[in-house]
């Protein structure tokens, strides 16, 4: 969570409702954006001087925007000339699915479908990100930056597609239909 607040920041400072609303927007297949986690994260940033923030007053109301600092920046370059590891992709709901067989036919059906459903969700929210991505006119020295978080909202849309032919196609076995 701390290098993707880094990341948004280093794009423009944002008070933490914005990072959040950001991080629900086509990064939470990355990360959890529940508040108690970003609250942690931004604690830690403040406490290692990576970033900063400014009170202000609009509408009678106090808000902090956060910023990134120099030594954020630096911490954040650093980060990304680290080599990318292997992660196990952990899918809790894989253990419901493991268990699948205690339920009823039924059951399992309409688990499935509502899984499939919400994925379909997903995938819409995500090629809308894309598409929208897609005529976004940025300035030269910006067209990398967009260009790699446009590929990372690609991967993302093309994993949910994946799940949900996976899952249909599960979901039409079950039904009895025959592929």
């Amino acid at each position: 969570m701390d290098n993707i607040i880094l990341g948004l920041l280093l794009l423009n400072s944002r008070t933490i409702y914005q990072l959040r609303e950001r991080i629900d927007k086509g990064l939470n297949m990355m990360y959890s954006s529940s508040m108690g986690s970003i609250q942690a994260a931004i604690k830690k940033l403040l406490n290692c001087e990576y970033i900063q923030y400014e009170e202000v007053v609009e509408n009678g109301k106090y808000k902090k925007i956060y910023s990134i600092t120099d030594s954020g920046k630096q911490n954040f370059i650093q980060w990304l000339s680290t080599p990318m590891e292997i992660h196990s992709s952990k899918n809790p709901e894989l253990a419901k699915l493991y268990f699948m067989g205690f339920s009823t036919k039924e059951k399992r059906e309409a688990v499935l479908q509502e899984y499939v459903s919400k994925l379909k969700e997903q995938y819409d929210i995500l090629n809308a990100i894309c598409k929208e991505a897609e005529n976004v006119k940025v300035p030269d020295e910006n067209k990398d930056i967009l260009h790699y978080q446009l590929t990372a909202a690609l991967y993302g849309k093309d994993f949910m597609k994946f799940n949900i032919d996976w899952y249909q196609k599960l979901l039409d076995e079950i039904r009895g239909n025959k592929i």
